[in-house]
């Protein structure tokens, strides 16, 4: 079988697409290549078109939101009361601020240990390698040598940081007192107010990577659509054209955004729900976060093809595809094989077979 064979979709609704559309069009069915089509026909030359060259692309356009990556929930590891909400929408860098607990600030740190205990002298572990790293970058490491070790220059450099705080400079790091992310992150949530109770149980923040990333839901028809690296451009609010690939399906509820991100949970429960990453040096406009999206997946394509409309295709006699090519009064069939097809073209390829020839078509 020819690639353009192996490209076609729904061979057998074509096949009974155009043996209609030629019926009804008295297109002669049963000729063979090379025989004169005029046989039985009114008197004239048919209504024709035109072979084109062109690029097909078979795809299908669906509505998206605008999200962040990595979304994730931030509890707090000790009771307390918030002092001071976390700020939706913000972007919190390292040494800063996530929240308040009981008029103290609860900061942001950079590493992939969870904070899962106190941090004081004589403590050793990957927690103390990844707090060491923090000081030094924030400028707290005079004296410092990064280790595994909390020792004396740990414990002051601890004291110099926590002074930078203004709060009581004691030389340890409270299990609550950090909160350790792989770098910056914007808090989609504030699921704690001013002066909610917050514990191990409950969620104070949730937060997400800076990373901008596109939702959207596709019918459960669709799965071959969600697959991870399948191409996508995406209309934007604010003008112009972005590209991107699937970057895998999410959960429903993970698509469902407090500060206006993602695509909502609210369609059929055979949706499927994928998360569509924007290809690198993807700038937005403030305009972007708002509104909807137009997101276009991008199936198939084919460039620099010969097409004709999808009507002028006659289904031959002894099997296979036709075209009815026309030459001043003369008209003969033509065997071809078929590719894609989109929006009303089929790609044709053939012996002999030009842009700009013109062959038969159905009337509509």
């Amino acid at each position: 079988m020819s690639p353009a064979r192996k490209g076609r979709r729904g061979l057998i609704a074509l096949a009974a697409a155009v043996t209609a559309t030629a019926a009804t069009a008295g297109v002669m069915i049963l000729t063979g290549p090379g025989k004169d089509a005029s046989a039985g026909k009114p008197k004239g030359p048919p209504t024709t078109t035109e072979i084109t060259r062109t690029d097909l692309v078979q795809s299908k356009t669906v509505e998206g939101k605008l999200d962040y990556a990595q979304r994730r929930a931030v509890k707090s590891p000790v009771e307390g009361t918030v002092t001071k909400a976390a700020e939706s929408g913000k972007t919190v860098s390292l040494g800063q601020r996530l929240y308040e607990r009981d008029a103290r600030p609860v900061t942001l740190l950079y590493g992939s240990t969870p904070m899962f205990r106190a941090m004081k002298a004589g403590v050793r572990g990957p927690d103390v390698l990844q707090l060491e790293r923090n000081l030094r970058d924030l400028g707290f490491g005079a004296g410092l040598y990064v280790d595994v070790r909390y020792d004396a220059a740990t414990k002051a450099a601890v004291k110099q940081w926590q002074k930078s705080l203004d709060v009581t400079p004691n030389g340890e790091i409270g299990q609550g007192d950090v909160v350790f992310q792989r770098g910056p992150v914007r808090v989609v949530s504030a699921d704690a107010a001013l002066a909610d109770s917050v514990g191990p149980d409950s969620k104070v923040l949730t937060v997400a990577s800076t990373k901008p990333v596109v939702r959207a839901e596709l019918d459960a028809a669709d799965g071959a659509l969600a697959a991870k690296g399948t191409k996508v451009e995406i209309a934007m609010p604010g003008g112009g054209t972005q590209r991107g690939k699937v970057s895998g399906v999410v959960a429903p509820d993970d698509s469902d955004s407090a500060d206006g991100g993602a695509a909502g949970s609210g369609g059929s429960s055979d949706a499927i729900n994928v998360e569509i990453t924007l290809d690198d040096g993807t700038k937005l406009q403030e305009k972007d976060r708002q509104g909807t999206l137009q997101v276009k997946f991008v199936s198939e394509s084919r460039k620099d093809v010969l097409t004709v409309p999808v009507e002028a295709i006659v289904a031959l006699r002894e099997g296979g595809y036709g075209l009815e090519l026309v030459q001043g009064s003369k008209t003969r069939m033509v065997a071809v094989e078929t590719g894609l097809t989109a929006d009303g073209r089929i790609e044709v390829s053939g012996t002999g077979l030009a842009e700009g020839m013109k062959v038969g078509a159905a009337e509509q």
